[in-house]
């Protein structure tokens, strides 16, 4: 196969490339199941413990960039094609024009700005390519690191929904951010 040429791709930026998540990253996605407290900050809850054959039949159903219940996944990966994480992209409300993101970084990627960089990309697509006006955000408290990236992309505190969420025994506050496109548009990492 030919080389492929990064330099006018569209899924990427100066730091992080996405692109479809495949049937072999399975193991990814496996092996980072094990990090239960990450798995309780990114998805508010604990799961069964983790099976090859689930990782393999849930890569399987969200590969090339298949839709989900709504949901658009991708692998990040650095511009040296190393895997550091997942992200996928909420496009159910057409209506109103909202969407939603989820991110997922391995534990030892966590901080470097991969998760704000594939964020970069996909609202430069939401706002962008797909018009829609508004990205919504949900963090459970606690998680600093999503706070902080959210914050970082510029995006408004909008409120917190109090004791919405229960994970490891206690009811935790549920804090919702906003973006506005007029807003995006004014961030200096936005980019047309």
């Amino acid at each position: 196969m030919k080389e492929i040429k990064y330099d006018k791709y569209y899924w990427q930026n100066n730091l992080v490339r996405l692109r479809p998540w495949s049937e072999d990253d399975w193991e990814w996605d496996y092996i980072n199941g094990f990090d239960s407290e990450g798995c309780r900050l990114a998805d508010c809850k604990i799961e069964y413990p983790p099976t090859v054959s689930a990782s393999k039949e849930f890569s399987v159903q969200i590969a090339d960039c298949k839709n989900m219940y709504s949901r658009t996944y991708f692998a990040i990966e650095t511009l040296e094609g190393i895997h550091v994480g997942r992200i996928n992209i909420l496009q159910d409300d057409f209506i109103n024009g909202t969407f939603e993101i989820a991110t997922k970084i391995a534990s030892e990627y966590r901080g470097k700005g991969y998760g704000s960089s594939a964020m970069q990309i996909l609202l430069k697509f939401g706002f962008i390519e797909r018009r829609l006006n508004k990205y919504v955000g949900s963090v459970i408290e606690g998680n600093e690191g999503s706070i902080k990236m959210h914050e970082k992309l510029g995006c408004m505190l909008e409120g917190v929904l109090r004791q919405s969420i229960y994970t490891n025994g206690k009811y935790c506050d549920e804090i919702m951010f906003g973006l506005l496109k007029e807003e995006y548009l004014k961030m200096p990492y936005a980019s047309i």
